[in-house]
């Protein structure tokens, strides 16, 4: 006789997990796993990208993967299920669930009044939006349809006053009830300056998504002649996000992940804090001579040296010597903190946008140490493997622009952080040394502040110290 296994305990979801701090949504960039693929626990089954950075997800079940929920380049909520395990294969067939668990069109047709009837349970509250309404049926897949699913008369009736006062036939009515969207949809319809209550809805049960947001932003195409069409860089599968299509005049680009995080972040810093610049061109001859001799030096072999390095151990040594500037601004209990400890950030420009990542209590470590750390935090950024964690708690940080051939810049401040150090290209000048024109090797250092809690003669200070250090790199000596 055959045993019948029950599929609720045969097969296990796995949720988009919040992989950082309050995160609302991941996109998936890679699947390592298909259906039928047998999985181990611990296991990287897919690799997705947040506002912070890409992350590898790891399986916490045994098993054979019997479903993958969402397509590579899709974007899941938090606590959504991504991939389901059969944790118990070969175990015989798999018991038959309720019709109104494998039939969603029952599930969804449910009479109104018997839902009312069910025991309701703890609304939960997210602060700005409020406690609304929910149905307790599974909501279908993306793409799917409901056969006569009906949609409540309340919501088709705010439809078609939405839909009649697009049209020019009608207005809205006013008292229409609350769009319905899920909160990461309603934040994306305030970063676009969207009212939700002018949006068309298109998903299950009257529900706003994502592209009814983007529809409502974006601007109404013209019918493109028959001949010759206008090239669309979203259906171009063979075309990278940004690349250009022959003939196209326009490219867009969606903005999501770290880039996006990035954006807010930026808007943010420079609209708080009160930014102040200063700048400084000094003689580093003596910092590059020191330079090209630790590359040759034992104790350094087969670590990162660079200038960056050496620039890194003078801001350390100038925060030492004013550690004042070693802050941040607590608005909520309008309180300066003193951070004694350094979390050194490194600005980094990566394939999915300019990231953070710090290295953790940068002022303990001996020169070699600051090297490896340096070395790590910099191929982990290349290679797109920064974690959130690597990313967060930061105290002030440097950004390289000479990389680029920049002489120097005005940068704006990490948020939560006092200071940023920009180092502009180092080049061969004619500059007075001892008294005659002479080639040196100089740069140009910019540092931005937080004037609430870095005034001028604090910040010139500090400046002032790490310039001094580059131009006399003996000092990493005797200042210490």
């Amino acid at each position: 006789m055959t045993t019948m296994t029950d599929a609720s305990a045969r097969f296990r979801e796995f949720k988009m997990p919040d992989v950082g701090e309050g995160l609302t949504e991941a996109e998936i960039l890679k699947w390592y796993v298909q259906p039928g693929d047998t999985v181990t626990d611990g296991q990287v089954v897919c690799e997705v990208e947040t506002a912070k950075a890409a992350v590898e997800l790891p399986i916490p079940y045994d098993g054979v993967v019997h479903e993958l929920r969402f397509d590579e380049g899709t974007t899941v909520d938090v606590g959504t299920a991504i991939i389901t395990v059969d944790v118990a294969p070969g175990s015989g067939p798999v018991e038959e669930p309720p019709p109104a668990a494998t039939e969603p069109a029952v599930a969804a047709a449910e009479p109104e009044a018997q839902a009312k009837d069910k025991p309701a349970g703890r609304q939960p509250v997210l602060v700005g939006y409020g406690v609304a309404e929910s149905s307790t049926k599974r909501r279908p897949r993306k793409g799917t349809s409901v056969p006569g699913q009906a949609q409540p008369a309340a919501q088709a009736e705010a439809k078609a006053a939405v839909q009649a006062e697009l049209n020019g036939h009608g207005t809205a009515a006013p008292a229409a009830p609350r769009p319905l969207a899920k909160p990461p949809v309603r934040k994306l319809a305030k970063d676009l300056g969207v009212d939700l209550a002018t949006v068309v809805p298109s998903g299950p049960d009257g529900i706003i998504t994502r592209d009814d947001v983007r529809a409502a932003v974006a601007p109404a195409e013209a019918p493109a002649p028959v001949a010759a069409p206008e090239p669309v860089v979203a259906e171009t599968a063979a075309a990278p996000a940004g690349a250009a299509v022959a003939g196209a005049r326009e490219t867009r680009i969606p903005v999501k992940g770290v880039r996006k995080a990035t954006a807010a972040a930026m808007v943010g810093s420079a609209f708080t804090a009160p930014h102040v610049t200063e700048f400084v061109t000094v003689d580093v001859t003596r910092t590059m001579k020191l330079v090209e001799e630790l590359k040759s030096d034992k104790d350094m072999a087969g670590l990162r040296v660079n200038p960056l390095l050496l620039i890194a151990k003078a801001l350390l040594v100038a925060i030492r010597r004013n550690p004042e500037v070693n802050a941040a601004w607590d608005e909520a209990n309008q309180e300066i903190v003193l951070k004694h400890y350094v979390n050194l950030g490194i600005a980094a420009a990566t394939p999915r946008g300019l990231i953070v990542p710090n290295i953790k209590d940068a002022h303990d470590k001996t020169l070699p140490q600051l090297a490896e750390a340096l070395g790590e935090l910099v191929s982990t950024a290349r290679e797109g493997r920064t974690t959130p964690a690597a990313m967060q708690g930061g105290t002030m940080t440097i950004t390289n622009v000479g990389v680029f051939g920049v002489d120097t810049g005005t940068p704006i401040l990490n948020p939560g952080e006092s200071a940023i150090l920009a180092v502009g290209a180092i080049k061969l000048q004619p500059w007075v040394h001892k008294g005659k024109v002479k080639p040196r090797q100089v740069t140009t250092l910019a540092l931005s502040f937080d004037h609430r809690l870095v005034d001028g003669e604090l910040g010139s200070k500090v400046l002032a110290d790490v310039a001094a250090v580059l131009e006399q790199p003996k000092r990493l000596i005797t200042w210490a």
